[in-house]
Parts: structure tokens; sequence; C-alpha cells
């Protein structure tokens, strides 16, 4: 997600060498300049962390480490603007979120992934009402997606926004909702009778916060929009949308301090669960290559269930991990969100999330052939692969509409793969898997 900003820190990072001196600095910051401008990063924001980390780097004495503490301090400074970070609950029962945008900026899309966040990450019952009314199918759109996430909604298509949302704040109250989330009409454009149909339903709804979606993809004019927004309508937090997409990625850096409106989640990916919340101090970390084990660690927590994770783990030091086990790790896989935003989670493996692109944990060509082939298998047979023999492999083939070649293909990865896990699971287990890492990292690879 972070990647061509990563990129750019990281390469000014390598131009301080072992000649610590003025000359190093120099071509460090102006390889940075350079890079954040490319990366779309507002001129006036990175002229500021410019001359932040010089002047930081130079007082500490000019070295790689003082450069990436000028660096690590200057970013969270510019990232940690006052307010509210990720999801905050009113004192009172429901918390009222009203979501605006433009159109198009994925409000409504976005709406569905902040329920699905709080109903799964946060354990909270969520209502959704529909208040737009504008824009052709948007509450169909919205129908849609409240039942692929399971989360309620609250629609009347002949009713007003106004008489929309009062009817949806009794029926929350009434019964006893957590948190209710206001999808609001967007426009091609700011126009006035955008803003007052916002503030009537504003003078109604009286939420407790007020969130905007904004566009990545339209960079600079994400922070203008949200500035308008801000101005006219009152904003307490901004949720930057398809940031996935956008190759460049420099709006992140600049829209908060721009705005001075904290940045809350991040759009991720295109699956419902990929938003992420934005932890300015975590974000620093793998703006520079470090990775986010905590959050990586939260996301883990939130989709495994610790009891089966301990059973899988017994398995695995067994070597009995079976098909069945696969599958149920498929699907906790899923929930996680896209591999290629956790593979930007964990340290040193920013490249590696490169590599994958747009790989789809669900959808690949690859997992679609695996689930098809264990879905050919008798129940015995997922339990217990070493029953497959030439007969019973042929079925398979025949079943799933692979060759007995690819059959035995991933057979042997599979085997291999939970060789490789029962290795990596014993008490030297961690000091393997970094040494492997290491030389994976430097271009090499273990034999």
């Amino acid at each position: 997600m972070f990647e061509t900003l990563t990129d750019s820190f990281t390469s000014a990072i390598k131009k301080i060498r072992f000649k610590d001196d003025e000359k190093a600095l120099k071509k460090a910051l102006t390889e940075l300049k350079k890079s954040l401008l490319k990366a779309d990063v507002h001129h006036g924001v990175v002229r500021g962390l410019i001359a932040e980390v010089e002047h930081k780097t130079k007082l500490a004495g000019i070295g790689k480490d003082q450069f990436l503490d000028a660096m690590r301090e200057s970013l969270s400074a510019i990232l940690n603007v006052e307010g509210n970070k990720g999801f905050v609950f009113a004192a009172n029962p429901p918390t009222v979120i009203l979501m605006t945008g433009l159109q198009g900026s994925g409000k409504t899309t976005t709406t569905g992934k902040l329920a699905l966040f709080l109903k799964e990450q946060k354990k909270k019952k969520v209502l959704i009402i529909a208040a737009d009314l504008q824009r052709l199918a948007a509450v169909e759109q919205l129908r849609q997606i409240t039942e692929k996430i399971e989360v309620d909604l609250h629609a009347d298509e002949a009713a007003t926004p106004v008489e929309v949302v009062k009817a949806g704040l009794e029926k929350a109250k009434a019964n006893l909702y957590d948190v209710v989330l206001i999808d609001t009409a967007g426009r091609l454009a700011i126009d006035e009778a955008l803003m007052a149909e916002l503030k009537e339903v504003k003078d109604v709804a009286q939420p407790d916060e007020i969130f905007y979606v904004a566009d990545a993809m339209t960079g600079q004019d994400a922070v203008r929009t949200a500035s308008s927004f801000k101005e006219q309508i009152g904003i307490d937090g901004v949720i930057l949308s398809k940031y996935d997409g956008d190759a460049k990625g420099g709006v992140a850096l600049g829209l908060a301090s721009q705005v001075n409106v904290p940045l809350r989640f991040i759009g991720s990916g295109e699956k419902m669960e990929d938003l992420e919340v934005f932890l300015p101090d975590r974000i620093v970390n793998r703006l520079m290559g470090f990775g986010d084990i905590e959050g990586l660690a939260e996301r883990t927590a939130n989709v495994i269930d610790e009891k089966k994770a301990k059973e899988i783990s017994k398995k695995i030091k067994k070597g009995k991990f079976n098909f069945n086990d696969f599958l149920d790790q498929m699907e906790s896989m899923k929930k996680m969100g896209s591999m290629k935003s956790l593979m930007g989670m964990i340290p040193g493996m920013g490249d590696m999330s490169k590599a994958l692109k747009d790989f789809d944990m669900e959808n690949s060509k690859e997992v679609k052939q695996i689930k098809a082939m264990v879905a050919s298998m008798t129940p015995k047979e997922r339990e217990d692969p070493d029953l497959l023999n030439n007969t019973r492999k042929l079925r398979i083939a025949a079943g799933c509409g692979m060759s007995q070649v690819e059959v035995n293909r991933v057979l042997k990865q599979f085997k291999n793969a939970a060789k490789m896990a029962k290795k990596f699971s014993g008490k030297k287990g961690m000091k393997d898997l970094q040494a492997m890492m290491g030389q994976m990292k430097g271009g090499g690879f273990p034999r």
C-alpha cells in the first residue's frame, strides 16, 4: 500500500554511506525531495519535511542512525494532527457517524467496510441508514453490501433524507444498536444543494463525528474538497478510499496536516475487509520499511480462533496438518484482507507485496484449483492425505478438471509446505526462519 513512498524513504536512506558528511546528507535530501514530489506529496509539505530532517540530523551529528531518527520524528509530526485516532465511541450509545463525500469517492462502499470493521473487530451491533436518495440505485447498492456483511440496514426510498434519518435513529435507540452509520448523498462537485441537504441531515442526526471520504486517486483535489467540506459542514476525520489503486500515494502524507483534520482510516483494497486504522506512529514505521507487527498481530487475533490456532499448531508440530485444516486457514486468511496489504505489514517484506500485485487469495487460479481438488476428495482423504494412491488421484483429477500431473504437483507442494511448517514450529524454528529470510533479502536462497 505504501510501496512508492517507502521506496522514496529507503532510497534516501541508502544515500547516507560510510562517509557521514554534509555531502552525503545533501545527496540523501535531494533524492528524498525528488521522490516525494514525484509521489504527489504537496510541495509545501515536502519543503517543510526536508528542512526539518536536515536541521535535526545536523543537530544530532550527521550519520545514518541520526538521519533515520530525524526522519521518523519529522514524519510523525506531519501525521500526528490533533484529534481522535481510529474510531472513538460515544459515552452513551449509539455512536452516530455521518458519512460524507463526493459522488464516486467510494463513500457507500467505505460505509460498508467501516460497518464490517466495527462488527468483526470491535464486536459492535451496527445499523446503517440509507440517506443517499439522490444517486440512482444507491439504496440498492447499500442493501447488497449490508446483506453481504450481515449488518442491519434502515431504508425508505419513499421518504426524504431527513425523515429516513429520524426514523433510523429511533430504531437504533429502541433496538440498542452500538453504532449508527449514516450514508449521505454525494454530488459530482460541491454545490449549494448538497451542502443544504447535508446541513439538514446533520441538524437532525446530531452526529458524534462527521467522516469525509476522500478518493486517493484524485490526488491533491482530495485535499481541496476535504478542506471545503470542513469549512461548510465541519468534519472530524478523513477516510482515504481507493488508496491501493493510487500508484503515487503521496496524498496520504500531506492530507492531515494540510486540512488540519486527522486521517482516521485507509481503504487498502477492494475487499470489504480492506480497511485499515490510520495510526501515525505505525504508518511511519511502514513508510520507512520497518513494517507493522502490532497491526498484523491485532488483525490476526480478530479473525483467528485462539483455541483452533493452538490445535493447528499441535498438528503442525506432529506433521498432521491436513486439507481440512488448510481450508480453515484459507477462510481465515480471506477475512484478514488482501495478501498485498498483509505483506506490507511484515518488516523487510515490502518488496514481496509488490511482486504480489493484484493477487487475490480467493480468486487466484492456483487457489481455485486447490479448492476444486479438495472438494473432489472424500472426508477421509482430506483428513489423511497419505491415503491418496494413484487410483484415488485419478478419480480426484477427473472430479476437479485437473490432470493427474497437476494433482501430484499440488500434493507435493502441500507436503513440502507441511514439512517446512513443522521444521519452523520447533524451538529453533524462528531462528531458522529469520536466517532464511535474511538470505532471501540478500538475494540468495537457502539450499
